[in-house]
């Protein structure tokens, strides 16, 4: 594995659970709030079972969560789920990766930085809010905003933004293969939720050892 890959790239794109926050026990607390108003489901939410499922566009995530359910009782509770989530993470947010603040502010003075996710609509924009860490980043892109899958939102901003030179980091195997689909090198932030193999361009295990490797 290389020890740096300065100068190779003119921005990075950043996946945002498990890369720049978790906030995975927070949304267990909304999904359950929002579990317990239907009568048709009886099942305890927890961190294990929403870090399993971090990364995935909001939609699979419902389907794979609750398979025995009928699509409409399934779309009820993702809308519950949802709105019970940005309510709850607009009062307690999510944990900041240590060192967040000291590497972003590094970065943007060499790179252009953007995000893209598999979350909901409003769901970065809370992120932004809560962190205040808004005026480091030129753009986002989300699942919620069109629909599209990750690799389509992370061309888009390439597109959109003119970008040369970009690279993405994620923690998941999802996002290795978003970033690969959409021709982008991939590092692996081995902090977070997921596990990728090989493939990857560079692995941290740490927000702050990008300074070194960027």
């Amino acid at each position: 594995m290389v020890n740096t890959l300065q100068n190779t790239f003119d921005s990075i794109i950043f996946d945002l659970d498990g890369t720049l926050w978790d906030s995975t026990q927070n949304v267990v607390y909304a999904w359950q709030a929002a579990i317990n108003e239907v009568d048709f489901l009886n099942v305890e939410m927890t961190q294990e079972k929403v870090r399993s499922i971090t990364g995935m566009a909001y939609n699979v995530i419902f389907d794979m969560l609750f398979p025995e359910l009928d699509p409409v009782q399934r779309n009820e509770v993702m809308e519950l789920c949802a709105k019970h989530e940005m309510a709850f993470l607009q009062k307690n947010g999510g944990i900041l990766y240590p060192g967040l603040q000291d590497t972003l502010t590094y970065l943007s003075k060499k790179y252009k930085l953007f995000i893209v996710s598999n979350c909901q609509n409003g769901y970065i924009e809370l992120f932004l809010e809560f962190s205040q860490f808004g005026n480091y980043f030129m753009g986002h892109q989300c699942y919620g905003t069109k629909g599209n899958p990750k690799a389509e939102n992370i061309k888009d901003i390439v597109n959109d933004y003119n970008l040369q030179a970009p690279v993405y980091i994620g923690d998941t195997l999802g996002d290795y293969n978003s970033a690969t689909k959409a021709g982008l090198p991939f590092i692996f932030a081995n902090y977070g939720f997921g596990k990728v193999n090989n493939g990857q361009v560079g692995t941290i295990n740490s927000l702050t050892e990008l300074c070194n490797l960027l």
